[in-house]
């Protein structure tokens, strides 16, 4: 494997980092992965080794407010206006300077988490630019109390400021996640049942560092017009889709929702597993060797 990061300049001029790691060949396809909130890019080395042994290219970029993209001071900050637009806005950017690079390889785009919530709404836009979609730790349409989040969380703007950060809204959108697994070690025992996995992600300064207002609200604001049927049909229906999941992870209690309104859309080739005992971060879990070996036998058969 070969990394080879770069940084690419969004329509707003902000720069967005990239690692790019490169099989030792010519590469078969193209992994595009886009991380969860809280979180990096670099996270994603270990699968990306795995990948490129495979004979595939990855590249994953940093996203607004995260990793080596957020300027100082701004991490959980995505921008002061259409934020999450500017965010998908990244990754076609990043999608078009993969078909540049490496013209007529076909290209996967695998989202985990929040990643994956931007993954539903990247494929309704642009999946005649994808040969296949892999939504890991997802969800279907939000709860009803999801409404009073998003009413709590613009209160809290109005309070602390667009970059404040609450307390409150750390605790309503991460802290519950927590519960099922109390008494836990850590606040963070959700992600896997691996303990070192987990002091890995504490340690790490770019990981776990609390969201702003503003952040909270493009995220809110984006999860439910996700699986609305005016959103599905737009997705191609021969596109080849992938959905992992850890059975106990907190984040997919309606990951059959999301299931049931892409196949309702007519969405043809629509593969699950979900991982008994598993928690939210799957690619990071106590059997993450069996979950990358499902992962590269998926995209054998199907790209």
């Amino acid at each position: 494997m070969r990394a080879d990061p770069f940084r690419l300049k969004a329509d707003d001029g902000v720069e967005i980092f990239v690692h790019r790691w490169l099989p030792d060949g010519d590469p078969k396809a193209v992994v595009q992965i886009a991380h969860g909130l809280a979180e990096h890019a670099g996270r994603y080395e270990r699968v990306a080794e795995a990948l490129t042994g495979a004979g595939y290219a990855v590249y994953a970029n940093d996203h607004r407010g995260h990793g080596q993209t957020a300027k100082p001071g701004e991490l959980g900050f995505f921008a002061a206006r259409e934020g999450w637009a500017k965010c998908l806005g990244d990754l076609w950017s990043l999608n078009r300077r993969i078909a540049t690079d490496l013209p007529g390889k076909p290209i996967v785009f695998l989202g985990h988490s929040m990643g994956s919530f931007m993954g539903q709404q990247f494929a309704a836009e642009h999946s005649d630019a994808l040969a296949g979609c892999i939504l890991s730790g997802s969800n279907g349409a939000p709860p009803a109390i999801a409404g009073a989040g998003r009413l709590i969380a613009r209160f809290e703007r109005l309070r602390l400021g667009q970059q404040g950060r609450s307390q409150l809204l750390q605790k309503m959108m991460f802290g519950e996640f927590n519960r099922r697994f109390e008494p836990a070690r850590t606040a963070f025992d959700w992600l896997s049942r691996d303990p070192s996995e987990v002091d890995r992600y504490i340690a790490d300064p770019l990981c776990g560092f609390p969201f702003t207002t503003q952040l909270a609200i493009d995220l809110l604001d984006a999860l439910g017009p996700l699986t609305k049927p005016e959103t599905t049909a737009r997705i191609r229906k021969d596109l080849p889709v992938y959905v992992f999941s850890g059975a106990r992870d907190p984040v997919g209690g309606n990951i059959d929702g999301l299931i049931d309104a892409w196949r309702r859309a007519g969405v043809q080739k629509i593969a699950v597993k979900l991982y008994d005992n598993g928690r939210h971060e799957m690619l990071n879990e106590t059997n993450r060797d069996e979950v990358t070996r499902d992962l590269l036998a998926w995209l054998a058969e199907s790209v």
